[in-house]
C-alpha cells in the first residue's frame, strides 16, 4: 500500500478521460455539452464530462449493432474472446493503483478499500468470465429417437447497462464481464456522479484487443441518455444497478418500446438482528457497524436496521459505539481513513434530512447528527446511530444511502423475523447467532436474496448477488449472470 503521499504524487501524473467512447474513439457529445465532474474530498473540478444524449445514443447504438451484426466479437472462436478479456485483466491489474485513485478522487471511498476491494474484485470478476467463455456448452433434450432436440445459447445482441456512483469500478465489472464474455456488444452509462473510471478502462479494453464499437461508454444523466437506451428499439436488454424508483420508470420505457429485457439491482433497507445467543457481542457489534459505515453507508446491502434482542442490549450499544468510533471521516487518499465524504452535496442533504426528521420523529440520537457541513471542504457526513427508533419512523423505511443506523429491539424469533421483512426491500440480511438450527431456519423465512451468518457482506465471483420484492430482479455475478445476457433457442431436427 502506498503511503498518503505517494498517492498525492500519483495524483500529478494521471490524466483523466472527459469524452464519450464510441465505436472505439473518445469524442465529445453531439451537443458538445458537458457536466462538472466534482472532487467531494474538496470540492474541486476534476473534469468537464461529455454529457451525452440520443444523439450519442444513436450513435453508439449504431456503432454496437454494426460490430454485432459483423460477428467481429459475437462470432468470435470462444477462446480467442478469453485470451482477450483474461490480456484487458492483466492491463487492469497492471493500472490497478491508477483505477484506484481515480474512484477515490470521483466519488471519496478510502483508497484502502479501493485497493483491498474494489479493484481486486473487477479484476477477479473479468478473469472469472472469460474462463466461463468455453465452457458454455448446448444441450440435447431427451426427446424420442426419430427426432433431435438441440437447445444452445446465443448472446442477445446490443445490451445497455447503467451503472451507480457508489462502486464506479466494481458494478461495471460485475455487469460487462458476463456481458462481453457471452459474445454481446455494449453501451455502458456510468452514473454521471462518478464516470472516469469507466472511460478509463473503456481505453484499456482496446489495447487488449476489443474490437471497435464492442464496448462504448457514454457519460450522461439518467433522464437523457439513460431514458433513451430504455426507449431504443435496437437494444435487446438493459441491466441496471442503482435506486428503485429509476428501476420502475426502466420497466415502463421498456414497455413503451420493445419489450426489452430489463434486468434490475435496485434499492436496499438491510436488516441485522443479534440474537440473545450470541456468543461474541464485540465480533457482532464490529460486523453491525461495518454493515453500516462502509462506504460512508453508501452501499446498497448495509444494514441500516439493526434489531438488538432486549436481554444484551444495554452491553451491545456500549460494544456498538465503541466500534462505531473508529469510523472518522478524514481524507480518502490517507490509507488509515475508513470513511470518506458523501459522494456529492445533494447526498449530503438526504442524508442531513433523514437525521432530522429521525430527531423530529422522536428517535433518540446517541451517535453522530447532523453534519457540519462548510463550502469547500468536502462533504462529510457523521458515522450516526439512532436508538428507540420504530417502524413509523420514515428513516427506518426509506432507503438513506449513508451512515445512518436505526436501533430497535425484539424478545422473540418470529418477532425479528417478523420485523425484518416489514420492507419494500429485500436485498440482504445479517443474523448473528451461534444456535446452527436459528440459523438455517431464519434464514429461509427472511424475505432477502442474500443473507449472511455471522458476518456481513462476504462472497466473490462465484455465488450470485441480487435481491427480492422493490429491490429488484435478476442476479450479478456467477453462472447466473451469464444467463442474464444469453438467449435460449431450440433447434428441432426431425430425423426420419
Amino acid at each position: 500500500m502506498k503511503t498518503y503521499q505517494e498517492w498525492q504524487a500519483l495524483r500529478n501524473t494521471i490524466s483523466l478521460h472527459s469524452d464519450a467512447y464510441i465505436n472505439g474513439v473518445f469524442t465529445p457529445a453531439q451537443s458538445g455539452d458537458t457536466f462538472d465532474c466534482i472532487n467531494p474530498t474538496d470540492e474541486s473540478l476534476l473534469a468537464k464530462v461529455a454529457s451525452c444524449d440520443e444523439a450519442d445514443v444513436n450513435l453508439a447504438t449504431a456503432a454496437a449493432k454494426a460490430a454485432f451484426k459483423s460477428g467481429v466479437w459475437s462470432n468470435m472462436a470462444p477462446n480467442k474472446r478469453k485470451r482477450i478479456l483474461q490480456k484487458w485483466a492483466d492491463l487492469l491489474e497492471e493500472h490497478q493503483d491508477e483505477l484506484a485513485l481515480i474512484d477515490t478522487l470521483d466519488m471519496g471511498k478510502s483508497i484502502s478499500e479501493m485497493v483491498g476491494i474494489d479493484v481486486p474484485d473487477s479484476i477477479d470478476s473479468l478473469r472469472w468470465s472469460a474462463e466461463c467463455i468455453d465452457k458454455l456448452y448446448g444441450e440435447i433434450a431427451p426427446t424420442n429417437p426419430d427426432n433431435l432436440a438441440l437447445i444452445s445459447r446465443e448472446p442477445l445482441g446490443v445490451v445497455a447497462i447503467i451503472t451507480p456512483w457508489n462502486y464506479p469500478l466494481m458494478m461495471v465489472m460485475w455487469k460487462i464481464a458476463p456481458a462481453l464474455a457471452a459474445g454481446n456488444s455494449i453501451i455502458l452509462k456510468p452514473s454521471e456522479k462518478s464516470p472516469l473510471s469507466a472511460l478509463r478502462i473503456a481505453e484499456l479494453a482496446t489495447q487488449a484487443g476489443i474490437p471497435d464499437g464492442v464496448f462504448n461508454v457514454l457519460p450522461g444523466f439518467g433522464h437523457t441518455a439513460g431514458k433513451a437506451l430504455a426507449l431504443h428499439h435496437d437494444i435487446g436488454t438493459l441491466a441496471f444497478t442503482g435506486s428503485s424508483r429509476v428501476a420502475g420508470l426502466l420497466m415502463q420505457y421498456a414497455g413503451q418500446s420493445n419489450m426489452k429485457r430489463v434486468w434490475l439491482e435496485a434499492g436496499g433497507k438491510s436488516p441485522c438482528i443479534v440474537f440473545e445467543d450470541c456468543k461474541d457481542i464485540e465480533a457482532a457489534a464490529k460486523g453491525a457497524a461495518t454493515a453500516i459505515f462502509t462506504n460512508q453507508g453508501e452501499v446498497c446491502i448495509a444494514c441500516s436496521r439493526l434489531y438488538v434482542h432486549s436481554s444484551i442490549k444495554d452491553a451491545f450499544m456500549v460494544a456498538l459505539l465503541e466500534a462505531a468510533k473508529t469510523y472518522v471521516p478524514g481524507d480518502p487518499l490517507d490509507p488509515a481513513t475508513k470513511m470518506g465524504p458523501m459522494v456529492d452535496k445533494a447526498q449530503l442533504d438526504t442524508v442531513t434530512g433523514f437525521i432530522e426528521s429521525a430527531i423530529a420523529e422522536g428517535a433518540t440520537l446517541a451517535l453522530g447528527g447532523v453534519p457540519d457541513y462548510q463550502e469547500g471542504q468536502g462533504f462529510y457526513a457523521k458515522p450516526t446511530i439512532f436508538t428507540d427508533a420504530s417502524h413509523a419512523m420514515t428513516f427506518v423505511q426509506e432507503e438513506i444511502f449513508g451512515p445512518v443506523l436505526a436501533v430497535m429491539t425484539f424478545d422473540t424469533e418470529a418477532e425479528a423475523i417478523e420485523l425484518a421483512n416489514d420492507s419494500k426491500y429485500g436485498l440482504g440480511a445479517s443474523i448473528w447467532t451461534n444456535d446452527l438450527g436459528r440459523a438455517h431456519r431464519v434464514s429461509r423465512l427472511l424475505e432477502s436474496g442474500m443473507v449472511w451468518v455471522n458476518t456481513w457482506g462476504d462472497g466473490d465471483t462465484t455465488v450470485p448477488f441480487g435481491g427480492v420484492k422493490a429491490s429488484g430482479n435478476g442476479r450479478d455475478k456467477s453462472w447466473h449472470a451469464l444467463e442474464k445476457y444469453t438467449e435460449i433457442k431450440n433447434t428441432w431436427i426431425s430425423l426420419k
